[in-house]
């Protein structure tokens, strides 16, 4: 699944399954992993409880969702008709098909993979806490010290 250096959500328990062959038309919530091989017709939505790691969705090649979808880490490989918003992580697997807004902090794209909608990547929480400015009289009190 996830093949790099920080603590992956591969160990984050896939605790429900959406069978080949199954429709669910209605919203989705969950905690900890879900994977869809199925059909899912309504929204999809990961909760992310305190002290554990990012809700994790994996949607096989087989896997379908219309609807939007928001998680902590997702591995996509089916078709999602709708916005994507995940937290973390984003892998788009070969056989990935999204049309809609894509919202990621991390993107794999595996060549095949396929997007028809926009690409918006989040800032990391506190990323924009490092910019310092320095205003008017700052900067003159530089410049004078110098001379």
């Amino acid at each position: 699944m996830f093949r790099n250096r920080r603590k992956s959500s591969s160990s984050v328990p896939l605790s429900t399954l959406v069978a080949e062959g199954v429709e669910i038309t209605g919203d989705i919530a969950f905690n900890g992993g879900v994977r869809i091989d199925g059909r899912v017709k309504g929204d999809l939505i990961g909760r992310t409880a305190e002290g554990h790691a990012p809700s994790l969705l994996v949607l096989s090649d087989k896997g379908r969702i219309e609807g939007s979808v928001r998680c902590g880490d997702a591995v996509i490989n089916g078709t999602i008709t709708g916005d994507l918003d995940v937290e973390h992580r984003l892998e788009l697997q070969s056989d990935a098909r999204v049309s809609g807004t894509i919202r990621y902090r991390e993107l794999q794209m595996d060549v095949g993979a396929s997007v028809t909608g926009h690409l918006v990547r989040a800032e990391a929480p506190g990323a924009a806490d490092n910019v310092v400015e320095l205003g008017a009289e700052k900067t003159v009190a530089v410049a004078s010290d110098r001379r």
